[in-house]
This record gives C-alpha cells, sequence and structure tokens, in this order.
C-alpha cells in the first residue's frame, strides 16, 4: 500500500514537472512569437552585379560589430583570386581586341607582356588560386602597365572587367605582404558571387543601442539561376530593397552576352513589381554604383541602352550628370507607376541614390528607410 502511494506521488510529480516544462516552452515560444512581431522583413532584391552583396557587408560593418581578423583573413583568397581572375579576362581580351579592332595595334602587347600573360592566364583557370606573393606582383604589375593592357582596360564595359580592378591593382604590393589581412574596404571591394539565401540581423541605431526597430535582411544570388531561390522568401515581407545599378547601361550580362544589363534590370524590377504578394509591401529602389556612373557617362552616352536612347544630353561636366541621373530615375519611376496596379500605387515607394561603397551614404539611406517605414506603420 505505502508503495503504491509512493509511486503515485512520485508520478505526480514527474507529471508536474513535465507540465512545468511544457508550460516554460509554450511560455518562450509566445515570446519569441511576439518578438518576432517586431522584427520587419527586408528582401535583398537585384539582378546580378547590382551591389547588392556589398550592401549586405555594409549592414555588418556598419550596424553589427563588423569583421573579426579570422573573417578579415578569410577573405584574403577571395582577393587573390580576384587579382588573377581580373588580370586573365584583360589578358585574354587584348588578344581579342587585337585581331577584331580597326585600330589592332594599340592592342598588340610586347613580348615580355605576352609571355607573362600566358603564364597568369594559366593560374587564372585554376580553382586553386596561389598565394600572391613579390614575385607574382611583378608579372602582375608589368602586365597592367603595358599599354596595351591599359587601352584594354578602358574597353572594360564589354569585357567583363570587375568593378575591383583599379582598387586592387593600386593596392599590389600590400596585398602580397607575408603578414596581410584584409581591411574593411579590402573586404567591401572583394568579389564573391551569392549563393542561395544569406540573412541578416540588425537595428539602424547600431548592437550598443537598444529600442530601436530591429530588421532581417535577405540577399540572395542575382543571377538568372539564382532567382529560383527568390520565391519562398516572397511571403511576410515589409520592404523590398532593389538594386540598380545604374552604371551598367552599356553593359552586357555575364551569363548572357547578348543581354544588356539595364534592360535585364528592368525587366526584373516589372516582374518583382506585379508579384501578388507585394501589394502592399513598401519599395526601396536603390539607384546604385553613381560613383562610377559619374564617371562613365562623360565617356559613354546614355543613348547605348535601348531603354535610354530618346536621352538628349546638355553639357558636359556636373550638370550633365545630374541631368543624366535625373532621367533614370524618371525612368524607373514611369516604370514603377505603369507596372503598379491602381490599389498598389499608395504603397511606400522610394528612391536612393547609392553608392555601397560609401559607408556614410549607405548609412544615411538605412536611416532614412528606417524613419520611412517608421511613419507609413504609425500612418502618418
Amino acid at each position: 500500500m505505502g508503495s503504491s502511494c509512493s509511486r503515485s506521488h512520485s508520478l505526480d510529480e514527474t507529471e508536474a514537472a513535465e507540465n512545468a516544462k511544457s508550460a516554460d516552452i509554450d511560455r518562450r515560444i509566445l515570446q519569441e512569437t511576439k518578438a518576432e512581431q517586431h522584427i520587419h522583413k527586408l528582401l535583398l532584391l537585384g539582378a546580378g552585379e547590382s551591389g547588392k552583396s556589398t550592401i549586405f557587408k555594409q549592414i555588418k560593418l556598419l550596424f553589427q560589430t563588423g569583421f573579426d581578423e579570422a573573417e578579415l583573413k578569410s577573405y584574403t583568397s577571395v582577393i587573390h583570386a580576384n587579382m588573377y581572375q581580373t588580370i586573365k579576362i584583360l589578358y585574354e581580351g587584348a588578344k581579342e581586341l587585337a585581331q577584331v579592332e580597326p585600330d589592332s595595334s594599340k592592342y598588340v602587347l610586347s613580348p615580355d607582356s605576352q609571355e607573362i600573360g600566358e603564364k597568369l592566364s594559366e593560374i587564372g583557370v585554376r580553382l586553386d588560386y596561389p598565394s600572391l606573393n613579390k614575385e607574382r606582383v611583378q608579372d602582375v604589375r608589368k602586365l597592367w602597365q603595358d599599354p596595351a593592357i591599359q587601352e584594354t582596360y578602358s574597353r572594360g564595359s564589354i569585357l567583363q572587367v570587375p568593378d575591383c580592378a583599379q582598387y586592387f591593382m593600386e593596392n599590389l604590393d600590400r596585398l602580397s605582404e607575408v603578414d596581410y589581412v584584409p581591411t574593411k574596404e579590402d573586404v567591401l571591394h572583394a568579389r564573391v558571387r551569392t549563393n542561395g539565401v544569406v540573412e541578416t540581423q540588425f537595428s539602424p541605431l547600431g548592437e550598443s543601442k537598444r529600442g530601436g526597430e530591429v530588421y532581417r535582411l535577405y540577399d540572395v544570388g542575382g543571377q538568372r539561376n539564382e532567382r529560383r531561390k527568390w520565391i519562398h522568401l516572397f511571403e511576410g515581407v515589409n520592404a523590398v530593397i532593389f538594386c540598380a545599378a545604374i552604371s551598367e547601361y552599356d553593359q552586357m550580362l555575364c551569363e548572357d552576352e547578348t543581354k544588356n544589363r539595364m534592360m535585364e534590370t528592368k525587366e526584373l524590377f516589372d516582374w518583382v513589381l506585379k508579384q501578388r504578394c507585394f501589394e502592399k509591401t513598401s519599395f526601396m529602389l536603390f539607384l546604385n554604383k553613381f560613383d562610377i556612373f559619374e564617371r562613365k557617362i562623360q565617356k559613354v552616352p546614355l543613348s547605348a541602352c535601348e531603354w535610354f536612347k530618346d536621352y538628349q544630353p546638355i553639357a558636359p561636366g556636373k550638370q550633365e550628370v545630374e541631368h543624366a541621373y535625373e532621367f533614370v530615375k524618371k525612368k524607373f519611376e514611369e516604370l514603377y507607376f505603369q507596372s503598379s496596379k491602381p490599389d498598389r500605387v499608395d504603397r511606400v515607394f522610394k528612391i536612393y541614390r547609392t553608392t555601397a561603397l560609401d559607408q556614410k551614404l549607405v548609412k544615411k539611406t538605412f536611416k532614412l528607410i528606417d524613419e520611412s517605414m517608421r511613419r507609413s506603420r504609425e500612418g502618418t
């Protein structure tokens, strides 16, 4: 009898402990659910090479703890690979232009440069790139300084030369130091293709301040074969940040060299705008890479892109840059309203001029986005 009471008491204790555990789990789920309700979901979209990944890295630097030394060091091999890939593109490009251009002589390399180019091109096709040592730096610099390579670099828009080329070429000696650790600027310039989905959580007030709005930002690959991964992220999005690289109006896609990058961006933006799940979603359009656009517009007419064929330049200099930018901005505004059904035109739509490498500008932009979304939620 006593034994039976003892077992019953033990069962009661076990059941009470399980109930307490269950209640604790329910309480935590409720807390997490409430916490999730205060996290605003941002989706970072855009075509490949639009600068999305640089924006994503800026978020980590600006509003989180940044990159620790291990993370910085992990970019060393990426940066060295960028160097070898760039020099291969330029060398192969010079050979191609020397065969097809009317004024072919200016693309002809010196015998020494040809020898170096062949050697570096062999490295450029490998999967395991060697470290950038002093000897290889001498080779890279000699090839880079060859007039034919410089002439080829000036035609970089038709050759898929990455935007980071000039920056890394100017820092060759530092990149090849034995104890080299990439700086945050190096990391921002490093070119890594985004595969799959990456996410991060942040507040524009920064890690050290409490009480600010919290955002969860999702970045997905922009190349065509990555876009099928976008769909499952579309539900429950508070805002779409769409990156458009306005400097790429004269360039072709890496994955389809018959397709103009700006036309691809136009079609992609149009498609995103028409998605049913974004009926009440805010849209933040980043007209990105303004720094490159500012330099290029002085040399390459905006009408190089079919979408901008009706552009009429006014005058050289800063006035022309602003005129061209406003023209592009208006084109995107018109596309937004043409692609939005009447019941969607009242959703929040903002356009920001951005340069993803400019930390102060990116910080200011995200604070403006935060303010805009706050006002939208408050109904003001």
